[in-house]
């Protein structure tokens, strides 16, 4: 029995002009809005990520609790589960899906909780990387729906070193001969490439702290080849298609780049009205403290506080380190709470 459910958009015009054919929302909820219909979260899934993952996030005593939060994770267009280049039909199969946008995934995301589940308004919007990029995008596009959001390891907008990081790692599985500009066949994927993709990413994953003091042996490893092995096996159950495809949705998210900021950045990080709490890791290579600073100081009375770890943008992945956990839990009960 399937552990989420679908919810068809029909199709659907992307913020490109282009359009996403017979459109599908993966999403799976947990736990039940409530009469004042004011107890409703939403967790977007990462970049890796699906509604499976969220679960690391919420449970029984937790913050986040299905038995007082009616609960919604709602998977990323091009993850593999909502829909994507490995399983939409031609005319948007494999090479040819069509690029969505963090907007286009949002708006379809609006059309869910409003037209699906009765969901008028959002006690909180929260997320890991990705879905923290989302979280923004939420409270910039529909301001007048959401009451908190909390974004952990996250921007409102891609910066050019976390663009040019994603280059880097396209390139890398790109190069591969079998990919084949995206038109490889099921039964042959780039494994090459795909493995290639993993070794890159890994050494931005984590910090120079993390690899120097060899804390990889915490997660069980004996050296750093060993992690690099684990990452490749874990990117080679991905299709290269899928990756690529969240992977430009992640380089061109901008919260200001649509038809009412007009990619005026300060605009529309001004225009924000959630309660907004930011939490950045100290070593986070791809979207460091430094410039989460520069977007609370734009969204009026938002709270930015750094979490100093060596695990970089992996210190918040669900369950990795019980001291994120706890400052998320901790965070999360006071927004709700205000």
């Amino acid at each position: 029995m399937p552990d989420h459910q679908i919810y068809s958009l029909g199709d659907v015009e992307l913020q490109s002009g282009a359009v996403l054919p017979d459109a599908r929302l993966a999403y799976a909820t947990d736990g039940a809005l409530n009469a004042a219909a004011d107890n409703a979260v939403l967790l977007p899934t990462f970049y890796t990520g699906n509604h499976r993952r969220n679960r690391g996030f919420f449970g029984a005593g937790r913050a986040l609790d299905p038995r007082r939060h009616f609960i919604i994770s709602v998977n990323l267009f091009g993850n593999g589960v909502s829909s994507s280049p490995s399983n939409s039909p031609p005319p948007a199969a494999a090479a040819d899906f069509p690029r969505v946008t963090l907007r286009d995934n949002i708006h379809c995301q609006h059309r869910l909780l409003t037209e699906h589940l009765g969901v008028r308004r959002l006690a909180l919007v929260a997320g890991w990387s990705m879905a923290g990029c989302q979280a923004f995008h939420w409270a910039s596009q529909y301001p007048d729906m959401v009451d908190a959001i909390l974004p952990f390891c996250a921007s409102a907008r891609t910066s050019t070193h976390n663009w040019v990081f994603l280059e880097g790692v396209k390139a890398a599985l790109q190069a591969d001969r079998a990919f084949n500009g995206g038109r490889y066949a099921a039964d042959a994927p780039p494994v090459a490439g795909l493995k290639a993709f993993a070794r890159v990413y890994a050494g931005w994953a984590y910090s120079q702290t993390f690899y120097r003091d060899q804390l990889y042996r915490q997660l069980g490893f004996d050296s750093a080849e060993e992690l690099l092995v684990d990452w490749e096996n874990d990117h080679l159950q991905w299709d290269a298609n899928d990756l690529l495809a969240k992977l430009w949705s992640w380089q061109a998210a901008d919260i200001s780049d649509n038809e009412v900021h007009r990619r005026d950045f300060p605009a529309a990080l001004a225009a924000i009205r959630a309660r907004t709490v930011i939490i950045a890791c100290s070593d986070d290579l791809y979207f460091p403290p430094a410039d989460n600073a520069i977007e609370a100081g734009r969204i009026p009375d938002a709270e930015l506080r750094v979490y100093d770890s060596p695990w970089g943008h992996c210190a918040a992945s669900p369950g990795a380190d019980p001291g994120f956990t706890q400052l998320l839990d901790h965070t999360i009960t006071e927004l709700l709470a205000r």
